[in-house]
């Protein structure tokens, strides 16, 4: 491959790599729904199957040859080219989400909730069969979503441990399909927190909350990965549940910050017919690629 081309390629994986930061700042909005819909949905998951722990043992035992194979096989130019997209349009999304939360806070959450309910729906939708236990652990999932909801998570505050927890838990998230890390963020009350950490480059809170999150995907990654291989109809009703049954803690913000008038409904369809379109997208990416 010629300098010039490989030098188009790293510019085009940057961008796409913004349009999945800015996706993963958006509550309710996947990352990974984006990677499929810009095409490198596959070629990451192969990236991300290949890091092994096994490379650094190479390394640590002076095994080169071994290293620098390992290394390859993650895609090292791929990833790094998209990790430094993400990063870029985390930074520029954060500090304009923060604008709009401060100036239009009924809109934004009320965008938000639109998107949420869209993404239930969708999820549900990929269900084939709706007997007795599907119907159950909709029901299961909705209780512990509006229980979750109606907890009060200012009162987690925002010291490290909690932004680890957090980490772990909303990283995890980003496998399962549907389910946005930010938004596990916003459950936890670490959202705004987050973005300002962002914003501002604080490190350490950064640094914990990402180290909280690859230990939570070392850890969970595939016990996940094998209830929805094996109880693939099942999960994917709970998830439905747990997102419409949370979506108690976004009417409440939106009914605090001054209710459900016209801006809020209009700013809810908005978030409903942005999640239509990304899954049109997506469906027209998955026909071409199949055809």
């Amino acid at each position: 491959m010629t300098p010039d081309r490989i030098s188009r390629e790293c510019i085009l994986i940057f961008l796409k790599g913004m349009v999945m930061g800015a996706s993963d700042i958006i509550p309710g909005v996947s990352g990974g729904t984006m990677a499929l819909i810009t095409g490198i949905y596959e070629r990451l998951i192969n990236a991300i199957g290949n890091i092994h722990i096994h490379t650094l043992q190479h390394l640590i035992r002076g095994d080169k040859k071994a290293f620098w194979d390992g290394v390859r096989a993650v895609d090292p130019l791929f990833m790094g080219t998209l990790i430094a997209g993400i990063g870029v349009a985390a930074l520029i999304m954060s500090q304009l989400i923060l604008f709009l939360l401060n100036e239009y806070a009924v809109e934004t959450y009320a965008l938000f909730f639109g998107i949420i309910l869209a993404s239930s729906v969708l999820i549900f939708a990929e269900i084939t069969h709706r007997g007795a236990d599907i119907i159950a652990f909709l029901i299961g999932g909705f209780v512990t979503g509006y229980i979750i909801a109606g907890l009060n998570p200012a009162s987690l505050g925002h010291s490290l441990p909690v932004l680890f927890f957090t980490g772990a838990i909303a990283l995890c998230a980003m496998i399962l399909p549907g389910i946005s890390g930010a938004y596990i963020t916003l459950l936890f009350n670490q959202y705004e927190y987050l973005l300002n950490a962002v914003h501002t480059l604080a490190l350490p809170e950064l640094i914990t909350y990402m180290t909280g999150g690859v230990i939570g995907l070392l850890a969970f990654s595939r016990t996940l990965q094998y209830l929805l291989r094996t109880h693939h109809a099942v999960m994917l009703a709970f998830l439905t549940g747990l997102m419409l049954g949370s979506t108690r803690m976004l009417a409440g913000i939106i009914t605090k910050e001054g209710g459900f008038g016209i801006s809020a409904v209009l700013f809810t369809i908005a978030g409903i017919v942005l999640i239509g379109l990304m899954e049109y997208a997506k469906r027209r990416m998955i026909v071409s690629v199949n055809s």
